[in-house]
């Protein structure tokens, strides 16, 4: 590789870290395929297992990547990597966006908006795939935040295979825009609530990503 690719490689690497919330996932999957693969120099059975286990730490480290981000502009950013999956109209007057996270994207949810958390709860429930409307009734954590546009709510959903919501601070945290607020393992989806008289920006099947993609317009 020449050498101005490989400084470039190295600075994108330098952007990145492990998530938060990650260790009880990632730290017995690198033991284990480090182990193996010290045993697999005098073990027959070591070597057959330390090719599939090295390649699973090696997916987890890829799953739980925590990369920095240049912070966009705008008053209403996306919370979540992923691809929008709908945008609903809501009885009170807020439209609902809903973001699909797959399991190859950054899982690490972000602020979509400056102000303070007024309010983290977890609510009890299913695991179904969260691309399924029945994930209405998922696992889940309710965030809202007073901001400029008053309360915003942003929902971390859990799906069939992400059992487990990490959130990273807790109730009167004053955030900036695109902090880190938390962590969903797996597969999953987030949803936002932009205000009455907010226009959305995106559309349905677009990509998103945390902290870059605008959500609404002026």
């Amino acid at each position: 590789m020449p050498h101005s690719q490989t400084s470039a490689h190295r600075d994108r690497l330098k952007g990145v870290r492990i998530a938060r919330g990650a260790s009880p996932w990632l730290l017995p999957t690198v033991a284990t395929a480090a182990l193996s693969l010290a045993r697999s120099r005098t073990s027959t059975r070591a070597r057959a297992v330390a090719v599939p286990v090295t390649a699973l730490a090696a997916g987890m480290l890829w799953f739980f990547r925590d990369p920095e981000r240049e912070i966009a502009q705008g008053r209403v950013i996306s919370p979540a990597d992923g691809v929008v999956q709908s945008i609903m109209p809501w009885k009170d007057g807020r439209t609902r966006v809903a973001i699909f996270m797959s399991p190859l994207n950054v899982h690490v949810n972000r602020a979509p908006m400056a102000g303070t958390v007024t309010s983290v709860e977890h609510v009890p429930g299913g695991f179904v795939p969260a691309f399924n409307k029945e994930s209405e009734n998922n696992e889940r954590v309710v965030w809202h935040f007073d901001t400029e546009l008053g309360d915003i709510e942003m929902v971390q959903i859990a799906g069939a295979v992400a059992r487990r919501i990490v959130p990273y601070i807790p109730q009167g945290t004053k955030v900036e825009q695109g902090d880190r607020i938390g962590l969903i393992r797996f597969g999953s989806r987030v949803d936002i609530y932009l205000p009455e008289g907010v226009e959305v920006a995106v559309e349905v099947g677009q990509a998103t990503t945390a902290g870059v993609t605008r959500i609404d317009r002026d």
